[in-house]
């Protein structure tokens, strides 16, 4: 395990290949930390945990433990505790996945800025939903939802369940684009890894709201001259092959394909309750590619009854 020295910024060299993690001491970064070891020893690489000193309030320390302490206070104490904190969380982390490599690192900076510095050659960075405190949930929602719309790799949110253990399902939402087609192949890839079973969802969408409405014409099957079956059928088979190629690179995972009459958000919500991971694809950075996934993929930000990966498309569509 590494000590940690707190630096000004990370080297994107620090995380390549790695699992990343950012913590900021809550509960809720250390269930991340936790998710995130299991994740890197199932893919035999190190795990990145990721502290962030101070934030963008620059005469403000955020300490990097549960229990608060005084606002101001010195360099030392602030290194000392950083130090003590991570030593334990990494030998947590070896106790959940044993023999799981952990490297722990301190920096100064934005958490967004340098979460996605030490990230940008990782193989996945984790990080959790909310922080310990009340400013600390407020700054850490805003740090997920940059790192959401702008990190370039792929970002999985931990955030609160019910409390239940999941079921093993992995959930990813479908839409035959190139960004969806990306997020399949992470889900099946971590079905294969895990264990568990697949279920791809696709709702149906550019139907008028009234068709939509309980007894309306995507319900009857008429008033637009709708054909509901065949509609149901072209989503199912557009399922079926998006699912082709990754299935047949792990011919072991069960996979379940599921058409939804409701809104996709709705749909992704109802199907991921109880769920292990729900995955979806983000389109790229422009404003309009943002426009056309934004709903979705921040309603799930948000509303996710489970951990949360958000895999990022190359811009291109089909």
């Amino acid at each position: 395990m590494t000590s940690p020295d707190i630096l000004k910024s990370p080297e994107s060299a620090i995380g390549r290949g790695a699992v990343v993690v950012g913590f900021d001491g809550s509960e809720r970064s250390r269930q991340a930390a936790y998710w995130a070891a299991r994740e890197a020893a199932s893919r035999g690489v190190r795990l990145v945990v990721v502290n962030v000193i101070r934030g963008p309030f620059p005469e403000v320390v955020v300490t990097p433990v549960s229990m608060p302490l005084p606002q101001f206070v010195g360099e030392k104490a602030v290194r000392e505790y950083t130090k003590d904190h991570l030593a334990e969380l990494a030998a947590a982390c070896e106790g959940v996945a044993p023999g799981v490599e952990v490297d722990t690192r301190a920096f100064d900076g934005h958490p967004a800025a340098v979460l996605a510095e030490a990230g940008r050659e990782s193989a996945l960075l984790v990080v959790g939903s909310s922080g310990a405190t009340g400013l600390a949930r407020v700054f850490a929602g805003s740090v997920t939802a940059d790192l959401a719309h702008h990190f370039a790799g792929p970002l999985v949110v931990v955030r609160d369940t019910d409390g239940g253990t999941d079921d093993g399902r992995v959930v990813v939402g479908v839409d035959g684009s190139e960004p969806s087609d990306r997020a399949v192949d992470f889900a099946v890839d971590h079905v294969s890894r895990h264990g568990g079973s697949l279920v791809a969802v696709h709702a149906t969408t550019g139907l008028p709201v009234d068709a939509l409405a309980p007894g309306g014409a995507w319900g009857q099957g008429m008033g637009l001259g709708l054909d509901v079956e065949q509609l149901r059928a072209s989503a199912d088979l557009l399922i079926a092959k998006s699912l082709e190629v990754p299935l047949a690179r792990h011919p072991g995972v069960r996979a379940e394909r599921v058409v939804s009459l409701a809104r996709p958000a709705q749909a992704l919500v109802e199907e991921a309750g109880g769920a292990a991971l729900l995955v979806v694809g983000s389109h790229g950075h422009g404003a309009v590619r943002r426009a056309l996934l934004g709903s979705v993929s921040h309603a799930m930000l948000h509303h996710a009854p489970c951990p949360l990966a958000v895999v990022r498309g190359d811009g291109s569509e089909r």
